[in-house]
């Protein structure tokens, strides 16, 4: 796991300190202020390689990254890499890499990246890659590394596993029913031949009375879809691979997750992060220590749907702001806020209304009225046609503006 984080001269602000919980971590914060970048970095420091571009520092300053993981035998060690300009790289003292487990990153364009101690470290052979990186397409439809085959994709895979009744499928149903939306369990049916000269036939799920291709489903279920398979894959096959190597396997796993929320329906949001939590959970089977997930998001569903499992002894909240055009990230007490509404007005989001922006800005002209004295009617009467205009009958700002507006009215 990933215990501390520290930029200095790289990313959009110039130092970002993190000391992470290590089960739960949040990330929040506007567009633009670093959210996916800290997790980038999070990935490179777990595993020493850079899901696409790596981290460059700002323009003529020297750069250094630090962090510190608990390995296997729990020792910490704090490792400082200073960026080297001759070849654009941060070099680590390679004799002391960290071994965090496996780790999986979900990225927030539909790929995954995912780095395994078994086939990613623990092979000495010098063409071992650096880690598995798919692309969206690659989920579904298999992923080669030079003369390699390591995955044979979702589409493959399911099928092979159901027809054959391998315990990976078990696993693989379990992993769906956890993490499908509350009422719409996300059920396999059977394979299914899809096109007219194919052969090979394709993973169903049944939706109510129709069996529907797993290709044809909706972005929202194809990301979770992606998703347990991802992590049935990656376990499975890390325990092979140890086997082959004679190592014991790894119970370990980091779990990186950019913007959950993304295309799912709300009560789909309100529900993912918990889900996921229980579905390594059951995939693991509880053995040794907690998973770390460590996620980005926009959503205050997501946040509300953690405030009965936030346990501020293992989790953390961080928050980044823009203030006085300088970036500022902060580790917030988190507070259950019970509304949802709560949330966008909370720290996290920093609305000043949970409305519509017109409805926001007629709310900030009434609240300037109800602290004058002696506020004019004229202007009473027009912001409260502009409010009629913007506010549904059963805001509850009508019970404090009506009776102000009736005390104006009766001293006019």
């Amino acid at each position: 796991m990933l215990e501390y984080l520290k930029l200095t001269n790289v990313g959009p602000a110039p130092e970002m300190e993190l000391a992470f919980g290590r089960r739960l971590n949040i990330v929040t914060g506007d567009n633009g202020l670093g959210k996916s970048f800290l997790l980038d970095v999070a990935w490179w420091a777990l595993t020493r390689s850079w899901t696409g571009f790596p981290a460059l520092p700002s323009e003529g300053k020297n750069a250094a990254i630090q962090y510190r993981g608990l390995e296997r035998n729990n020792e910490t060690r704090l490792v400082t890499s200073t960026f080297r300009r001759s070849d654009a790289s941060w070099p680590i003292d390679v004799q002391c890499p960290p071994v965090p487990g496996i780790v999986i990153y979900v990225r927030i364009d539909g790929g995954f990246s995912v780095w395994d101690p078994a086939r990613n470290y623990w092979r000495d052979d010098p063409g071992r890659p650096a880690a598995y990186h798919f692309a969206a397409a690659n989920v579904w439809e298999g992923l080669n590394i030079g003369p390699e085959r390591p995955c044979e994709g979702l589409e493959r895979d399911w099928v092979i596993w159901q027809e054959g009744n391998k315990p990976q499928f078990k696993v693989l149903e379990s992993a769906l029913d956890v993490l499908s939306p509350a009422g719409e369990p996300l059920r396999p049916g059977p394979p299914k031949r899809l096109l007219i000269g194919e052969g090979r036939d394709r993973p169903t799920l049944k939706i109510g009375n129709d069996i529907v291709p797993v290709a044809l489903a909706s972005a929202g279920v194809r990301r979770v879809l992606a998703l347990a398979y991802l992590l049935v894959w990656a376990w499975h096959e890390h325990r092979v691979s140890a086997e082959l190597l004679g190592k014991p396997a790894e119970n370990r796993v980091v779990v990186l997750f950019d913007e959950p929320e993304t295309h799912l329906h709300p009560r789909w949001q309100r529900t993912l992060l918990p889900s996921l939590l229980k579905a390594l959970a059951d995939l693991r089977n509880n053995a040794g220590a907690d998973p770390q997930v460590i996620v980005a998001t926009h959503s205050p569903l997501v946040l509300a749907s953690i405030e009965t499992h936030f346990d501020s002894r293992s989790d953390a909240w961080f928050d980044l702001d823009l203030e006085h055009s300088a970036i500022v990230l902060r580790r917030r007490a988190f507070v259950r806020h019970g509304d949802v509404s709560n949330w966008l007005t909370s720290e996290a989001f920093d609305l000043k209304e949970p409305r519509s922006l017109e409805a926001e800005q007629a709310i900030e002209r009434a609240k300037d009225l109800v602290q004058q004295p002696s506020p004019p009617l004229a202007e009473v009467e027009l912001v409260d046609s502009l409010l009629r205009g913007v506010l549904s009958d059963v805001d509850r700002f009508w019970v404090r503006w009506s009776f102000f507006v009736e005390s104006v009215r009766r001293r006019g």
